[in-house]
């Protein structure tokens, strides 16, 4: 056994590389439907409250189909667990195409509910899978390396929002005389936006099916397969192990965090009188600092215990959310965009911890870590309630909204103190220096 063994072994080299790019393409589906909640307000005529319906199926579909995802690795491979979610997500996306054609909201929502069936599949079986090709000293790190391609490919879905959706929409360059139009130039424009909405969708649903030939024909190692499944014995133990029970909760956490402050920046925005694109943009800021933050933070990781520093980063964005509640202004939205800075290392983090000692039982473990995901589903429609309140107090009703990603934040930062404490105890496989 090497002392200092690689990231990534050369053996794994091509597997590596071929499945880090499905990381992209799920980030790209995750924020080009972020801002799709505020274009789908405008188009559709839509509370906040209904148009967050667009999250609550994008993220429930996670909650839907990630222990079916993770059984079915378990029985076959995780290839195989990875070309029927890149299935899905294929046709997902190009019921897009149907969807305006019928000019129903409750139509995207079902195709935004079955894509993500695909990126259940695909994240529960993708992020054990970069776990599994390697030294389990180096684990953590080879999966923040692997999602640092995930904002990449969530900043490419940004600016198509921004520059082929917002900045194109019919609906929105009337403002909020779009409502008080005839009847006649609200369809002609409502017909016009949700094919702008479409094309995207289904560009993206040829991408992902051309990637699933590229993958079908590529040699992958079996690290899943199991003869004998045993998911209630699994999900028996899961629950007695106090680092990944609370790990399951802080990514709840994360997720509701990270998705509240990426679709709401826009709402933020325009409340200090900025459009939709220009909300964007802020958003494609955070991305980049998102970015930047991700990649330092993974070689951080190199001297510094993964635990400790999820908490420092969870009580810097504690600080950066507060400024966005209590500083009204342009600050407060500056606030907002370093929050990204803090978020960069926590999904790979919390995953890498929470998974580190749970042995036999990665695949039904990452089947709970990925159903987290469905914080992204409850939160964001909470918080568009308060949004719809307008004012809360002294307070503007969005910016007393970030209150929940800065509780979001507090669960974080006592995930990261505790795991601390009971990984010292336990000696946990993913971690390689304590200080």
């Amino acid at each position: 056994m090497t002392k200092n063994p690689k990231i990534v072994e050369k053996k794994y080299l091509v597997p590596f590389i071929l499945i880090t790019s499905l990381f992209a393409l799920w980030g790209f589906a995750n924020d080009i439907t972020n801002p799709m909640v505020a274009a789908f307000k405008t188009v559709m005529e839509l509370t906040h409250t209904k148009a967050t319906l667009i999250q609550f199926a994008f993220y429930g579909g996670y909650a839907t189909m990630a222990i079916p995802a993770a059984l079915f690795a378990q029985k076959y491979s995780y290839k195989k667990g990875i070309l029927l979610g890149l299935g899905l997500y294929a046709t997902g996306a190009l019921l897009f195409y149907p969807a305006a054609e019928y000019q129903m909201f409750g139509f995207f929502v079902g195709s935004l509910y079955i894509l993500t069936f695909g990126l259940a599949f695909l994240e529960t079986t993708a992020n054990p899978f970069i776990l599994s090709i390697g030294s389990a000293s180096t684990a953590t790190r080879r999966l923040n390396l692997a999602q640092s391609f995930n904002p990449m490919g969530s900043f490419i879905g940004m600016i198509v929002a921004a520059k082929v959706v917002l900045a194109n929409l019919e609906a929105d360059k009337h403002g909020v005389e779009f409502t008080t139009l005839d009847e006649m130039t609200k369809a002609a424009d409502r017909l016009h936006d949700l094919a702008v909405i479409r094309d995207p969708y289904v560009v993206l649903g040829i991408v992902v099916l051309i990637m699933l030939v590229i993958i079908a024909v590529a040699k992958m190692p079996d690290t899943a397969h199991q003869k004998e499944l045993h998911p209630w014995q699994s999900i028996k133990r899961l629950l007695k192990n106090k680092v990944y029970r609370n790990g399951v909760i802080a990514q709840v956490a994360y997720v509701a965090a990270q998705i509240m402050c990426w679709t709401f920046i826009i709402q933020y925005a325009e409340n200090l009188g900025l459009s939709k694109e220009s909300g964007q943009y802020h958003n494609m800021w955070a991305m980049g600092l998102f970015i930047a933050s991700r990649l330092a933070s993974t070689l951080i990781l190199k001297y510094v215990n993964a635990s400790k520093l999820l908490m420092w980063f969870a009580l810097g964005g504690i600080v950066t959310t507060a400024g966005a509640i209590f500083i009204v202004g342009f600050p407060g939205l500056y606030f907002l965009v370093a929050t990204s800075i803090f978020m960069s290392l926590m999904f790979p983090t919390i995953y890498g911890i929470a998974l580190g000692n749970v042995g036999k039982d990665t695949s039904m473990g990452s089947a709970g870590l990925i159903m987290a995901i469905v914080g992204g589903a409850i939160m964001p429609v909470l918080q568009a309630m308060i949004i719809d309140l307008e004012s809360v107090g002294y307070l503007p009703a969005v910016n007393a909204s970030f209150i929940l990603p800065l509780l979001c934040f507090v669960v974080i930062a006592n995930y990261g103190r505790l795991s601390f404490k009971l990984n010292l105890r336990q000696s946990p496989i993913v971690f390689e220096k304590k200080f």
